[in-house]
């Protein structure tokens, strides 16, 4: 098993990152509102004001993904995502990563 953690860079996405976790039988997420660094550092702390033109294309939030997976759909969904979002190596489309698990009880995994 696996936690798969997606930072969804375009929020107006979520929906269709959803259903996409649903038809893979993926049936559990959390989904979170987040605020990425370039976007405290540009509009919320006055010392780092001047990099606002740095970070001009930094969005305003975003939402973080988590969902405990099987490992043999880390791939198939990555290909998803990316159908929907575009490559996840060009920035601003997001980051997914995963992380093992050893222990977890009270989530149901479907194989």
């Amino acid at each position: 098993m696996k936690l798969l953690i997606l930072f969804l860079n375009k929020e107006e996405y979520l929906n269709q990152i959803l259903e996409a976790f649903l038809e893979l039988d993926i049936t559990g997420a959390t989904v979170i509102d987040s605020v990425g660094m370039g976007r405290i550092l540009a509009h919320d702390i006055p010392i780092f004001a001047g990099f606002q033109n740095l970070l001009q294309d930094t969005r305003p939030g975003n939402k973080t993904i988590f969902s405990v997976i099987s490992e043999n759909k880390i791939e198939t969904l990555t290909k998803e995502v990316e159908h929907i979002l575009g490559n996840l190596d060009d920035p601003g489309n997001g980051v997914l990563l995963t992380l093992p698990i050893d222990f977890v009880k009270g989530v149901p995994v479907h194989r």
